[in-house]
């Protein structure tokens, strides 16, 4: 299984992004996919979150994303509007598979740069 982010680059503060993910592979079921963020010098933040439960948000960021899925395509996107310099950082997917094998383990997409100027 592997997941493909991508989607991220620079725009001026006030713009919009939207970053996918795309799984592939031996897959049965994605359970569960989150998005996170990472700067230089910190840990990884969890962004947002989406579960057959609902969706979860960082505080910061609500209002501003959304997380959405779609389980036909095995996609999962995040989309960005107001964006903020502070909201600069690699941008990571993860999820959480059920594989064909029934075995769920989770899984990091490389991540993709998002840049906001001011």
């Amino acid at each position: 299984v592997q997941l493909q982010a991508s989607g991220g680059g620079m725009v001026q503060a006030g713009g919009s992004l939207r970053l996918s993910c795309v799984a592939s592979g031996s897959i049965s079921s994605i359970d569960v996919m989150g998005w996170y963020r990472q700067v230089p010098g910190k840990e990884r933040e969890l962004v947002a979150i989406i579960s057959g439960g609902g969706t979860n948000y960082e505080d910061s960021v609500k209002g501003r994303f959304t997380i959405s899925r779609n389980n036909a395509k095995n996609t999962g996107y995040l989309n960005m509007n107001s964006l903020k310099p502070e909201d600069t950082a690699i941008y990571y997917c993860r999820a959480w598979i059920t594989t064909m094998s029934d075995k769920t383990e989770d899984y990091w997409g490389l991540g993709t740069q998002v840049t906001v100027s001011s």
